[in-house]
C-alpha cells in the first residue's frame, strides 16, 4: 500500500504574459500546510478503480496516462479539498495519483516527468514544486516558441518551467477564506487568457520589480510588513489585476475586510475565489471574514501556515 498526503498552495501571480523577451508565464506561490489531500493506493488485478470523495475523474485520467498495460490499481481518496477554488487541487490530485503509479510499478520517473505525463505545470510550475519540496517558490516559465500561446495549464502541453528560487517561508500565520463559489476553469480559463493577453510590457515590468525588490527580500529578512505590502501591490497590476477584477464584489470585499482587521497584506490565489492574508493576529481577521461570508454568500475561513516540505509518501 502507498499512502500520499499532498499539500495545497497559494498562487500569488503569474509574472510575464507579454512574452517580449521570448518567455511567458513564470509564477510565484507558496505551499500551504492546510488543506491537504490524502489518498491510498493498492495494486489490484481488476483494472483501474478510484473511490472516495473529490475529483475522482481527474485522478482516474492521470492513472491511465501512466499505468502499464494490463496492470491494475485502486486509489481511495480519504480526504480531498475543494476543486476550482484557487488552491491547486488539480495538480495535487494528478501528481499524487501519478506518483502512486510511478512507485507501484517501478517506472523510475521524477516528479517533473510525472507532471509532464499527466499534463500539469504547463503554465505554472508552483504546484509541481510544492508537491516535491514545498516552501515559497518562483518559477521561470516557458520559452514562447515551445508553448506557442498564452494559455492555462490545463490547455498547455509543455513541461513545468525551471524553479528559479525556493525558500523556507517564515512561520507567519496565514488566513485563507474560500467563498462558496467556483473559480474559472476549463474553457472559461482559456477564454480569459485569450481576452487579456498579452499584458502590456510596463505592467509585466512592474510585477517583476515588486517580486525582485520587495517580495523576495522581505521573505529572506522575515519582514512581514514588507511581504504584505508586496502582496497588496501585486493585486493592482498585471494579469492578477484582471483576475481580481473578474470576481464578484463579495470576494474583493473579503480582502478589504482582512486589511481593515490588521492584515499586512491580502490577495487572491490563482483565479480565485480563495483569498488569503498574512497577519500577526489571525483570529480577528478570521472572525470578521467568517461573519461577512456567513451573512452573504457563505464559505469557510481557516488559519494555516506555510509548509516547507513536499508531499508525505509512505510505502507499506
Amino acid at each position: 500500500m502507498i499512502l500520499v498526503n499532498t499539500p495545497s498552495r497559494l498562487h500569488f501571480t503569474l509574472i510575464d504574459l507579454n512574452g517580449e523577451l521570448g518567455r511567458v508565464d513564470g509564477g510565484v506561490g507558496l505551499t500551504l500546510d492546510d488543506p491537504s489531500m490524502r489518498l491510498t493506493a493498492t495494486e489490484t488485478n481488476d483494472g483501474v478503480f478510484v473511490t472516495g470523495r473529490g475529483d475522482l475523474m481527474r485522478i482516474e485520467t492521470a492513472i491511465k496516462l501512466l499505468i502499464p498495460e494490463g496492470e491494475g490499481i485502486h486509489i481511495q481518496v480519504e480526504q480531498p479539498y475543494p476543486a476550482h477554488v484557487g488552491l491547486g487541487s488539480g495538480t495535487q490530485s494528478a501528481l499524487a495519483a501519478g506518483w502512486c503509479v510511478n512507485l507501484m510499478f517501478g517506472l523510475g520517473l521524477s516528479v517533473r516527468e510525472v507532471a509532464a505525463k499527466v499534463g500539469r505545470g504547463g503554465t505554472s510550475g508552483i504546484g509541481v514544486e510544492a508537491f516535491e519540496h514545498g516552501g515559497f517558490i518562483v518559477d521561470g516559465g516557458h520559452r514562447f516558441a515551445d508553448k506557442g500561446a498564452f494559455s492555462p495549464s490545463a490547455a498547455s502541453k509543455v513541461p513545468p518551467g525551471p524553479v528559479l528560487f525556493r525558500y523556507d517561508f517564515p512561520d507567519w500565520p496565514l488566513v485563507v477564506a474560500v467563498p462558496d463559489l467556483e473559480g474559472a476553469s476549463s474553457q472559461r480559463e482559456i477564454d480569459i487568457f485569450n481576452q487579456y493577453c498579452p499584458i502590456p510590457l510596463n505592467e509585466v515590468q512592474a510585477v517583476s520589480h515588486i517580486i525582485l525588490m520587495n517580495m523576495l527580500p522581505s521573505i529572506i529578512e522575515a519582514d512581514i510588513q514588507g511581504f504584505g505590502d508586496a502582496i497588496n501591490r501585486i493585486q493592482k497590476v498585471g494579469f492578477k489585476e484582471r483576475e481580481v477584477g473578474l470576481q464578484i464584489d463579495e470576494v474583493r470585499r473579503c480582502m478589504d475586510i482582512m486589511k481593515e482587521q490588521g492584515a499586512y497584506g491580502a490577495g487572491m490565489s490563482s483565479f480565485g475565489p480563495a483569498v488569503y492574508a498574512v497577519a500577526e493576529k489571525p483570529g480577528e481577521v478570521k472572525k470578521a471574514v467568517a461573519e461577512f461570508l456567513d451573512s452573504t454568500i457563505g464559505g469557510q475561513v481557516f488559519v494555516t501556515e506555510a509548509r516547507n516540505r513536499g508531499a508525505e509518501i509512505v510505502v507499506k
